[in-house]
Parts: structure tokens; sequence; C-alpha cells
């Protein structure tokens, strides 16, 4: 009589690799889940493809977690500025402002994003 041993472990290694292929080619972390250079390359593919309009939840949504944020009240409508991580500059482990792209949201769309949009965010006259 034959031992069902080997087959149920054959069988049990090919439903394996089927497992471990589908997740290989299904599976694509979330920005916050990727390393600096991987999460950098990928905000750069986004933010090229934004749209003025677009909602801040949307973007979020797409990016993850700013690298940084800053927000002030303009004639009591909510202005935001997020930072992405976009291009590389020291090797010291810490991501800076200069090496991020802001984005500018007024009442949460965005109106902005480059370098110049942090310098209109810093322009706004803040209600106190």
């Amino acid at each position: 009589m034959k031992s069902k041993l080997p087959l149920f472990i054959g069988s049990l290694f090919s439903v394996y690799l089927l497992f471990v292929a589908f997740v290989v080619i299904a599976y694509e972390p979330i920005a916050d889940d990727k390393d600096w250079q991987d999460r950098q390359a990928y905000n750069l593919h986004h933010i090229a493809q934004l749209s003025l309009g677009s909602d801040i939840t949307q973007i979020r949504t797409t990016l993850g977690v700013a690298d940084y944020s800053e927000a002030k009240l303009s004639k009591e409508i909510a202005m935001q500025v997020l930072f992405y991580r976009t291009q590389h500059s020291l090797s010291d482990g810490i991501t800076t402002k200069d090496e991020c792209t802001p984005l500018l949201f007024k009442a949460g769309k965005l109106i902005a994003w480059g370098k110049t949009a942090y310098q209109q965010f810093l322009s706004l006259n803040v209600d106190t």
C-alpha cells in the first residue's frame, strides 16, 4: 500500500506556491509602508497626476500621511499645506521640508502645489 503522505505534501506545497504568487502579484503596499526611496518615487508619480480642486481626503488616501503639515485660518477659510517627500537631498536619515513638495488646500480642495504654493501659504493673513 502506497503512502498518501507525499501526495499530501505535494498538494500542500502547490497551494503554498499559489498563495505566494497571488500575494506577489496582487499586493500593493500603502504609501506609508514603503521605504523612503520607493515612497519618494510613488509621491512624484502621483503628484504629477494631480488636478486642481482635488479633495484633501482623496489625496491623503493616495499619498498617505504627510511628512509635514501646517494649517491656518485666512478670512475664516481653512488653509492647509501638506508636504510629501519627492527629492533626495542629504543622506542623514531625516526628511526635511526642502526634500518635499508642498500641496496647498483651501477649504479642503487643492489650489496649488510646488514651492510657490508654500510661499502663498506663508503670505496669507491669519485670522486672530
